[in-house]
């Protein structure tokens, strides 16, 4: 297509969006010497896109129907098939929804977006079907992936606990974890922002893993905010979560936020041995305001386990993490609004690979936000307002304070190799109906972050594990490493998951 030269009164208009006053005159003038750069954009246009090539055959997939999707899980079912041999070889992996898979339709859980197929495959899926993995389907997430409950996704039918009916799989990544949960399959992937793995996994008794920032390259996922945006495995074993990060980890190229990551051979650690290790059970994990007490009683009955095992536990303190959430705030806030409202889903100043498909479709959301869901809804509501009052100050002296968050557990992370924490300060609870008040839809998405989001917002390594049941609901063990020691977070975690069957604790 030729792109269309503005009128004077076009230009005029966006003048005024900009706060400046342009006569007629003035607008022709600035027209004149446009028609270059315009010229430019007109070459740009005509050139072919520069995207990853798909490297294997697929077909679109169906839509199961409600006897096929008991949990309303699956978005679309498919069997596309990778290379015949590699250590995923026999391996079923559903995909979240943000997750790009070519040829196969994806809306993440989003109305703004239903009808949308990729051109390209995700760098994440293309390394599982080279490993010999199967796509077995894309998974349901929250609406734009902005709920920890799994209430939100614009198919009107909430993600169902296949451990309890009526209640919450949690979100955002809310079919990946019931597919795991319910035995469908073994592995999915999933996206963590404020704790989106970890949060259904918990909820839903399985193994989750948010990798250190960019170890995973997000390349063909849609993303929320550059600097919180984590991919990940949600799995039935902690082996399992293992093998399928060692095969989706590592540099692409195509990601700049990896900055030297590689993946190790996570596998060949899980020995079962922990007698080398120290673990600090964190004291302000403990005891929020919306702490359940059979919580944090499993987990810290969990801790003793691990001295069981070998390790060496102590309890230790790290004062900020009771601030952590709010320096996540204003990044996940504001952050949204920029890249994810105003940037169309990718925003601008940086070289990674950008979905223009995606980016195209995706920005009609702007016809169609009375269609946002109220979790969405209220955030962009109050990040838009700070944006214009404060001029993005609170956003980025969050960015600041979250070096001294991420210090303040280095310094802790020298005297202990993990530490040791609920993954949520509450069990699964009840889904929300339909005609349930707006605050408790709200508050039923938000309400579960007190120990996940500081993790992103420092990019450490966390993985959530099962450690026993409450009233019939799984309960979170939350093991945080070192930058780049997911190794040592699987060792503990493989040993503990070894010992004793979690189902009976």
């Amino acid at each position: 297509m030729t792109i269309n030269t503005p009128s004077t009164a076009q230009l005029i208009e966006v003048g005024r969006q900009l706060g400046i006053t342009l006569s007629d005159q003035d607008a022709a003038e600035y027209l004149e010497c446009m028609a270059p750069l315009i010229a430019g954009y007109n070459v740009v246009d005509a050139m072919p896109d520069n995207l990853p090539v798909v490297k294997y055959p697929r077909t679109p997939g169906y839509r199961p129907d409600d006897e096929e999707n008991k949990y309303n899980a699956w978005y679309v079912k498919t069997e596309i098939k990778g290379a015949p041999q590699g250590k995923l070889t026999g391996k079923r992996v559903a995909i979240k929804d943000n997750i790009c898979v070519a040829g196969v339709p994806m809306m993440n859980g989003a109305s703004v977006l239903e009808g949308y197929t990729p051109d390209i495959d995700a760098t994440v899926v293309t390394r599982i079907l080279d490993a010999g993995g199967e796509i077995a389907g894309k998974a349901h997430c929250e609406y734009l992936c902005f709920s920890g409950g799994s209430h939100t996704n614009a198919t009107g039918r909430p993600v169902q606990n296949p451990w309890k009916a009526g209640y919450t799989t949690g979100g955002s990544s809310s079919g990946s974890a019931a597919l795991v949960a319910a035995g469908e399959v073994p592995m999915a992937l999933g996206c963590d922002q404020a704790g989106s793995i970890r949060i259904p996994a918990s909820y839903s008794g399985i193994c989750g893993m948010k990798a250190t920032h960019g170890l995973v390259p997000y390349t063909g996922v849609m993303p929320i905010e550059m600097t919180i945006d984590h991919c990940g495995p949600m799995t039935d074993t902690v082996y399992n979560n293992a093998l399928l990060l060692e095969v989706i980890a590592g540099e692409d190229g195509l990601d700049p936020r990896q900055y030297g990551a590689h993946a190790d051979e996570y596998t060949a650690r899980l020995d079962g041995n922990i007698s080398d290790l120290r673990i600090g059970v964190l004291e302000e994990g403990f005891g929020h305001a919306n702490s359940e007490a059979d919580v944090d009683e499993k987990v810290r009955a969990a801790a003793q386990r691990f001295a069981k095992l070998g390790a060496q536990v102590e309890t230790i303190s790290i004062p900020m993490h009771l601030q952590s959430l709010a320096i996540w705030t204003p990044i996940g806030v504001e952050g949204t609004v920029d890249c994810m409202m105003l940037g169309n889903g990718f925003g601008t100043n940086w070289r990674g690979l950008y979905v223009t498909s995606l980016l195209d479709s995706y920005s009609s959301w702007r016809h169609r936000a009375d269609e946002l869901s109220d979790s969405l809804t209220y955030v962009i509501l109050l990040g838009q307002y700070m944006l214009n009052q404060y001029g993005g100050h609170h956003y980025a002296k969050a960015q600041n304070l979250s070096r001294r968050l991420r210090a303040a557990y280095d310094q802790a992370l020298s005297k202990v190799d993990l530490l040791l924490m609920p993954t949520l300060p509450l069990k699964a609870t009840p889904i929300p109906p339909p005609d349930a008040p707006r605050s408790l839809k709200i508050q039923r998405a938000h309400e579960m972050f007190p120990n996940t989001a500081a993790f992103d917002a420092t990019g450490h390594p966390a993985l959530t594990v099962p450690c026993g049941l409450g009233d019939g609901l799984p309960i979170g063990l939350h093991l945080v490493g070192r930058h780049y020691d997911e190794t040592t977070i699987y060792r503990a975690a493989y040993a503990f998951e070894q010992a004793e069957d979690w189902k009976t604790m």
